[in-house]
């Protein structure tokens, strides 16, 4: 059995490559969970380049039993479960009025719906003093009508979060949301590795249901 756990949902070359590079030299193991299998490759190669223990899971937030089979693979692989990192959402440059529904409602699953069926699986699975992350944005408090579909998967992701915090708080797993107040974008005060150390913090710390990233970190 692995000694710590980090499973991450979304991971990709930015946050979710930071978050695993940051936790595994922390001594977790990492479970990658992405659609891209070629990206996943490369992902866990370099971890492994780095000395940390990962595992790449083909997988998609845009259906429930996908992210439910990724959680039990990591689950019969590692044998727990000691970090979620929910960190999967999708970026559509529309107005409200240019919104089809029905891509919006696909939207939704990936911004909250997946995160809902990531935390419902992964919990049983959790142990006292585990953490549930989810990768929060300005935009939920902010709206843009440019970014009316990621806005309000913000405002959605921000709400389960909080509500998450409150059912699990009393069992001692940790649950928060990291609000980042600005665009992620390499050697910027919002680059991927200064929100993955904040990540970190927040799993540590164990305290505030919501932490928030801006300019000059502050929580």
């Amino acid at each position: 059995m692995a000694s710590k756990v980090i499973c991450i949902i979304g991971a990709g070359p930015g946050i979710g490559m930071s978050a695993a590079k940051k936790f595994g030299q922390q001594g977790f193991s990492v479970a990658l969970v992405s659609r891209n299998e070629s990206r996943l490759k490369s992902m866990v190669e370099e971890l492994n380049q780095h000395g940390i223990e990962a595992l790449a899971i083909q997988g998609t937030a845009l259906a429930n039993e996908s992210v439910r089979k990724a959680i039990r693979t990591i689950k019969e692989t590692f044998g727990r479960i000691d970090v979620l990192l929910y960190n999967a959402f999708t970026f559509r440059d529309q107005l409200p009025s240019e919104m089809d529904p029905i891509e919006f409602a696909s939207d939704l699953q990936v911004d909250v719906i997946g995160a809902l069926t990531a935390y419902q699986a992964a919990a049983s699975h959790m142990e006292k003093g585990s953490s549930i992350l989810f990768t929060g944005g300005g935009l939920g408090l902010k709206p843009m009508k440019k970014f009316t579909s990621v806005s309000v998967g913000k405002a959605a992701i921000r709400a389960l979060a909080l509500a998450v915090h409150q059912e699990l708080k009393s069992q001692d797993i940790y649950a928060g949301t990291l609000t980042i107040n600005g665009f992620v974008k390499e050697n910027t005060p919002f680059s991927p590795d200064r929100i993955a150390e904040r990540l970190y913090e927040m799993t540590e710390q164990r305290k505030e249901a919501e932490w928030t990233f801006d300019k000059v970190a502050v929580s």
